[in-house]
């Protein structure tokens, strides 16, 4: 999922259980204009995900993790904003079809992944 500024949700995909978050970061972020900053936590730490962060000219806000060979720098100071999107998942999470989710086929769920990030966008 991806949100704004203010941690409304822009985009979102689903993926299965197996599937590693950064697999679809990538398509996800291309689907927005003009990032200003991407910020994310060590999970998408990457080198191919970087690469094309800095190719749409945004800045990169990832930590870098610890077995990397070249340690990157990070805004720590932009990156107090990752809470935006955990928030985000928190509000989503007060729905509890949400939550433990109970449609199982992925077309439903993601129909109420849309009905309730209207209404976290309408609050």
């Amino acid at each position: 999922m991806i949100a704004d500024a203010l941690g409304n949700p822009i985009r979102f995909t689903l993926t299965g259980a197996e599937q590693a978050d950064i697999s679809q970061a990538q398509p996800l972020m291309e689907l927005i204009d003009t990032p200003d900053a991407v910020i994310a936590d060590k999970g998408y730490d990457a080198d191919h995900f970087v690469e094309a962060i800095e190719r749409l000219h945004a800045q990169v806000v990832i930590p870098p993790k610890l077995n990397r060979r070249e340690q990157r720098a990070c805004d720590f100071y932009h990156y107090r904003a990752r809470h935006l999107i955990e928030n985000l998942f928190a509000k989503l999470k007060e729905f509890r079809r949400f939550a433990t989710r109970y449609d199982k086929p992925a077309s439903q769920f993601a129909a109420f992944v849309t009905i309730a990030s209207l209404c976290v966008w309408l609050k």
